[in-house]
């Protein structure tokens, strides 16, 4: 019973496991289970023949009972992919059928002309959603204990892999790829443990944006509805998406640059850059450079969505003023399409939503925007 308690304590967000570095001892826990397994069953069978002769033979019936009761309920009940389950049916809907409300927040993938959204209260819940988007098989990711979204191409040695959820490690959700059981951080793509330690998945383009600015931008968008089996689930996670949680892993903290804080992190190459959420409510512009790379940081006037973008020039500043982005007498909307010149676009730079203290963890060299 210990043995197991011990196989799911690393993996889970119980008091005091994630702040350890513990990869290595949970992910060998985890690869020799049957071996531990088989090696305690054997203990338990030789010792009850010694413990049956005793006076007090409830004694071990009992000890039994709770050890067959807690293995059960760690193994099926206690397991990651048995708490946060996949969709059943993956359903989208256009503009006019979507049922979801204009105001939820998406996790937005565009290619090949196809554009999808993921509505973030559906996947706080499943953590993962594998889909194929203008031909490109995906898997969308979500981590609602680090609030950050992910998108990756699900290619591991030029096969298509499958992943499960199977843990955490410093309060970052961890897939297992189904050939090698290796293990997958969601908010760097890495693997951490297991065969291919060391590979990274491919990040996919994705951005954070309200269904209504999503469909103002592109009317033939398509939005993930809610999985039956699922809605119960989804209700508990409404107010997560606006910061409204009180839970102690998803809560968030008024103040900036606390745990709980909400940053905008980019990274370009081996710089990376944190910018405060407040001060970017506040500002809803930030022109900058990301080591040697001009960028600028855009926050729609709904005070939700957001986009980052490459400036053509270090000297060239840009401005908002409704959505509408300036610079230099050209003339773009949110997405980034010149309305002044059809064959201008500025370059998306990957930027992403996070809790303070998952971003810090896993890009510790990154530097505070002041």
């Amino acid at each position: 019973m210990l043995f197991e308690i011990m196989n799911v304590y690393f993996i889970m967000p119980m008091p005091g496991s994630q702040e350890l570095r513990s990869i290595n001892i949970a992910y060998f826990l985890y690869t020799y289970r049957w071996l531990f397994r088989t090696f305690f069953t054997l203990m338990i069978a030789l010792g009850s023949i010694s413990a049956f002769k005793s006076a007090k033979k409830w004694l071990p019936v009992v000890a039994l009972i709770i050890a067959i009761m807690s293995i059960y309920f760690l193994n099926f009940i206690m397991t990651a992919d048995k708490m946060f389950k996949q969709p059943v049916k993956l359903s989208f809907r256009n503009k006019e059928e979507n049922k979801v409300r204009d105001s939820s927040l998406v996790i937005c993938i565009i290619n090949n002309d196809a554009v999808k959204g993921y509505p973030i209260q559906f996947m706080a819940y499943h953590h993962q959603v594998q889909d194929t988007v203008g031909g490109k098989p995906l898997i969308i990711t979500y981590c609602s204990v680090c609030r950050t979204g992910r998108a990756y191409e699900p290619i591991v040695n030029g096969h298509h892999e499958v992943f499960r959820l199977v843990g955490m490690d410093h309060f970052n959700a961890m897939f297992e790829d189904a050939t090698t059981r290796s293990w997958w951080r969601q908010s760097t793509g890495e693997a951490i443990a297991g065969l291919l330690k060391g590979k990274v998945l491919r990040e996919a383009e994705s951005m954070q944006i309200s269904i209504k600015k999503l469909f103002e931008l592109y009317p033939s968008a398509t939005i993930m509805q809610s999985d039956e089996a699922s809605i119960i689930h989804y209700d508990s996670l409404r107010k997560f998406e606006r910061g409204l949680d009180l839970s102690k892993l998803t809560r968030t903290n008024s103040l900036s640059w606390e745990k709980k804080s909400w940053i905008i992190g980019i990274q370009i190459d081996s710089s990376s850059k944190v910018y405060d959420w407040i001060k970017l409510k506040k500002q809803h512009i930030i022109n900058d450079r990301i080591g040697e790379t001009p960028v600028f940081l855009a926050l729609s006037a709904d005070g939700e969505s957001f986009a980052a973008f490459l400036r053509p020039e270090l000297s060239e500043n840009f401005k908002i003023k409704n959505d509408t982005l300036f610079s230099n007498g050209a003339v773009y909307d949110f997405s980034g399409r010149c309305l002044n010149d059809p064959s201008k676009q500025l370059t998306r730079v990957k930027a992403h939503q996070e809790f303070w203290h998952s971003w810090k963890i896993f890009h510790p060299n990154s530097v505070r925007y002041q």
